[in-house]
């Protein structure tokens, strides 16, 4: 059931005069580039298309760092992980998103069923469970100010503020008929929210079949909800920056052909793609920093193709999408977290075959060309 809201909280939401953040933080001119790996607990397997074992997801203030760990919902400060504190120390989850105030947002997995968001301060005594989420698809993320965003319950997309569920996110009105939201991805602190929304339906006239997923923006400023421009017929946005630049990729299918893309503001024109790395044929893109225009991925093969490992990726601005080094040689890497810091979360698999969480600091400071 929906829950009542404070009338300052109803005023903001509603307005999206969502406070924006400070300005960017450069890199430690004098930072090591390095892989660094981070504590772990429980399984490091590792296996392709499956749920991540080990791996940073976000990256916060200073030092913390969150994600999954022995399939739990950890976080990091340095290298020291830390278990997320649950009332069933043997529920599974991830944390997915963190603020610049340590507040994070996660999800339990639950087989069968609705699996809940939750948010949680980091050293708090326990987690707060958000009414009405729904994190069979596990994306969601946080903002400064404190608004959640992600799946809910029936197929919409909603806003939750202080464990409330303050806003629902409507299907926008230059949609196809029959489609629904299916996942919910970003929010900056300028209040735009990312998203997708997928068709399905079948014309009864003329026998055609409609179905695609297609990026969606529910822009701060209060405006109406609107389509982006597709790439192909399954175009995935996962990141907004501050100055509403958008990252995904498209899907072609099947398997891994993954094209990496850039939506550039205002958000009205056609899409780019600055293409993978020139080792790998498909890559994704999963991350974009606030502030620096860095953005991360992964590189993939096609798995009845698989020449090279996937190896985690980044790009500086208008430059060239590099490859970051990978843990061992051999090693499958992924990254999926980006600061304007210049630190890069992800995963990595080391010399025993045993996945890691890793952050790459200084990441542009290594990155690579394969050919070269």
């Amino acid at each position: 059931m929906r829950r009542s809201m404070s009338a300052a909280v109803a005023a903001v939401v509603l307005t999206g005069l969502i406070t924006a953040a400070g300005p960017a933080v450069a890199a430690d001119a004098k930072c090591t580039p390095k892989i660094q790996v981070l504590g772990s607990i429980g399984d490091e397997s590792y296996a392709r298309d499956v749920m991540q074992s080990q791996g940073v997801f976000d990256l916060g203030a200073g030092d913390l760092a969150v994600g999954v760990s022995g399939h739990k919902p950890v976080y990091w400060t340095g290298t020291t992980v830390h278990r997320v504190p649950l009332t069933d120390p043997n529920q599974t989850g991830q944390v997915l998103a963190v603020n610049a105030h340590g507040l994070m947002v996660g999800v339990l997995h639950v087989f069968g069923g609705t699996s809940p968001l939750f948010t949680y301060q980091a050293g708090a005594a326990s987690i707060t469970l958000l009414p009405g989420s729904d994190g069979s698809y596990p994306e969601a993320d946080i903002n400064d100010a404190g608004f959640v965003v992600s799946r809910a319950d029936g197929g919409t997309g909603a806003v939750w503020k202080d464990g409330h569920k303050v806003r629902e996110l409507p299907v926008p009105a230059d949609a196809g008929p029959e489609t629904r939201i299916t996942m919910v991805t970003g929010i900056n602190n300028q209040g735009d929210i990312l998203g997708m929304a997928t068709q399905d339906h079948e014309v009864p006239e003329t026998g055609q079949h409609l179905e695609g997923t297609h990026p969606v923006l529910w822009p701060g400023d209060g405006t109406a909800a609107r389509l982006l421009a597709p790439v192909g017929n399954d175009s995935y946005v996962q990141d907004i920056d501050e100055s509403r630049r958008v990252v995904g990729y498209d899907w072609a299918g099947p398997w891994h052909e993954y094209t990496p893309v850039i939506w550039e503001p205002p958000l009205t024109g056609p899409v780019t793609s600055p293409g993978g790395l020139s080792s790998h044929p498909y890559a994704t893109f999963e991350a974009i920093s606030a502030h620096t225009n860095l953005t991360v991925g992964t590189a993939k093969f096609h798995p009845e193709q698989l020449t090279l490992p996937d190896q985690a990726l980044v790009r500086s601005g208008s430059g060239p999408v590099k490859a970051l080094p990978r843990l061992a040689a051999g090693g499958a890497s992924m990254a999926d977290a980006v600061s304007d810091t210049d630190r890069v979360g992800g995963a990595a698999v080391n010399a025993k075959g045993k996945l890691k969480p890793v952050i790459w600091t200084c990441a542009t400071k290594q990155a690579y060309n394969p050919g070269s």
